[in-house]
């Protein structure tokens, strides 16, 4: 005979069975039958965060820094509703999610009282799957089915919509078991050797990383290729993650997100090696197209809605990055032999006075002279809080204007090292951060930020006070939407900028930072920055060091 538990209970012990350890939440009414259970779960951690869109995007940032399935509940119609932002950043990186939200009582529902709203209708744009619990006994299959189509490549967030009723009622129900789905497949031998006599009949071959590289832990893969090939590598144009180990010899930066340059970036190339997604993702509209004419383009990945998206592939092949080009090596090594092997030390040796190496330093010297400008010069900020760093950090990016150099300066070591704003939604970092953190307790965090998206989300500075975490926040602070002005003055000439400055009155950040419990610096003198932020860096608890930064356009 099955045991009797009731809906809240069995709720949480799927999670658990599930591999879920933190459940991110900001309790309602409805959600309070699972409030009321979590007394009987102590092992599964819940964080608080204060406002749902944090919620979410607390949940992201602890998938994107441990690779794991995450779990995290808001609160009906309105709560869902502010988490949506967070959602779409999620479905954008693919971040393998769990989210529910409590749902008025069947029946109950049907009368739409206050805080009412069809939560799978609302949900199913940005998810993968979206679905409402019916009966109690459906429950289990619900939730074992969601997560294993939230962690089956592509990946992204699945959402369930949780009646009180249904949490609330008891019944003897099995639970299940838990299935993941081995997504890890290799092409054919025929395809490799295809795919390899393509590479080999190319002249000058480039290489196009993006996230699968880091979903797929192929780092030193990718790296191999290139330089197996002395092809020259870049990341994708939104290089939101740790996508090629940055002093590879082959590895040359990140193509820009602007159409021209990219194309003009790309245009001695002959072909084109995409591994991943969509390497030409773009910003703002251009007359101009990303990729060259006559530039062909052969690809590897599991996304195949990505795959091919906007420009057709030679060859595509839909397949575990990992797997593939563990594969392909001794087949290229072999078909290539040593002609292979000579052509590539030609190619890295002419690659080496610009690869990311060579112009980094060059770089650090142009930076350097900088650092006695006052206001203090952001590039100048970056490089310091680059070489203060622990050696171990992660770094969590959502600087915008005040980050450009950020990838150029900080070397890519491991797959979870950096992770950076993706859809271009901004408010995601400071809370991303919180969730990095969490994941990873025995690394540093450092997040970087700028003024503008910082207000979208500041009060997640309490969840990082609350829990005592080693994360460090930098503020940029310009004193306003400054990319929004450079693209006002660039695309319509127009200096009029109404509606984009913090000045009156300007933002305390650090005071701010003090209210919600953390620790606040506040520097303006450009001697002063380096000492600041490596005695910051060195000490535990969450702070928040405020830099007042130029923010002429």
């Amino acid at each position: 005979m099955k045991n009797k538990i009731t809906g809240r209970s069995a709720f949480l012990a799927l999670l658990k069975d599930e591999g879920i350890t933190h459940l991110f939440g900001n309790p309602g009414t409805t959600e309070l039958p699972i409030m009321h259970a979590l007394k009987d779960h102590p092992d599964l951690t819940y964080v608080m965060a204060m406002q749902e869109s944090l919620v979410v995007a607390i949940a992201d940032g602890y998938s994107r820094a441990s690779g794991k399935l995450v779990a995290c509940n808001v609160h009906v119609a309105p709560g869902l509703g502010n988490a949506m932002g967070s959602l779409y950043n999620a479905q954008f990186t693919g971040t393998p999610m769990i989210l529910t939200a409590g749902q008025q009582e069947q029946g109950h529902g049907l009368m739409e009282p206050v805080l009412y709203g069809p939560l799978v209708r609302m949900a199913e744009p940005l998810v993968k799957w979206a679905v409402e619990v019916t009966r109690l006994e459906d429950l289990p299959r619900i939730v074992r089915r969601a997560a294993k189509v939230a962690t089956t490549p592509p990946t992204g967030p699945v959402f369930i919509s949780l009646p009180g009723d249904i949490l609330n009622s008891e019944a003897g129900i099995d639970l299940g078991r838990s299935t993941r789905i081995d997504a890890r497949t290799r092409p054919s031998d025929e395809a490799l050797k295809a795919f390899a006599a393509r590479l080999l009949k190319a002249e000058r071959p480039v290489i196009v990383t993006m996230d699968e590289v880091v979903k797929s832990d192929a780092l030193k893969e990718a790296a191999e290729l290139a330089e197996v090939l002395g092809a020259a590598a870049y990341q994708s144009s939104t290089p939101y993650g740790s996508h090629f180990l940055s002093e590879s010899p082959s590895f040359v930066g990140t193509l820009a997100r602007v159409q021209k340059v990219a194309r003009d970036t790309l245009a001695p190339y002959d072909l084109l090696i995409a591994l991943g997604g969509d390497p030409l993702r773009m910003s703002v509209y251009s007359e101009v197209d990303a990729l060259p004419e006559g530039l062909g383009i052969v690809q590897i990945g599991l996304g195949d809605w990505e795959i091919a998206k906007n420009y057709g592939a030679e060859i595509a092949l839909k397949a575990d990055l990992k797997e593939t080009l563990r594969a392909l090596m001794p087949v290229l090594k072999e078909m290539g032999g040593a002609a292979l092997a000579q052509r590539a030390r030609q190619r890295l040796a002419e690659l080496a006075p610009k690869n990311w190496t060579a112009r980094r330093t060059a770089l650090v010297e142009q930076i350097g002279k900088a650092a006695d400008r006052s206001p203090i010069d952001p590039d100048w900020l970056v490089l310091q809080m680059v070489e203060a760093m622990p050696a171990n950090a992660i770094l969590v990016d959502e600087g915008l204007t005040s980050s450009r150099q950020i990838t150029a300066l900080r070397a890519h070591r491991d797959r979870f090292g950096y992770h950076g704003l993706a859809s271009g939604g901004i408010g995601w970092g400071l809370p991303a951060s919180v969730g990095a953190s969490i994941a990873n307790p025995d690394r540093p965090v450092v997040c970087f930020s700028g003024d503008g998206s910082a207000m979208y989300s500041i009060q997640s500075l309490w969840t990082a006070a609350h829990h005592k975490l080693p994360l460090n926040v930098v503020i940029a602070n310009n004193g306003g939407y400054r990319i929004i002005k450079q693209r006002l003055l660039a695309f319509h000439g127009d200096d009029n900028y109404v509606g984009m400055d913090f000045v009156d009155p300007p933002v305390d950040f650090a005071g701010v930072a003090k209210a919600l419990g953390c620790e606040a610096i506040k520097v303006s003198d450009p001697r002063e920055l380096k000492a600041t932020l490596a005695s910051a860096f060195g000490r535990p608890g969450t702070k928040l060091i405020e830099v007042m930064v130029d923010g002429k356009v």
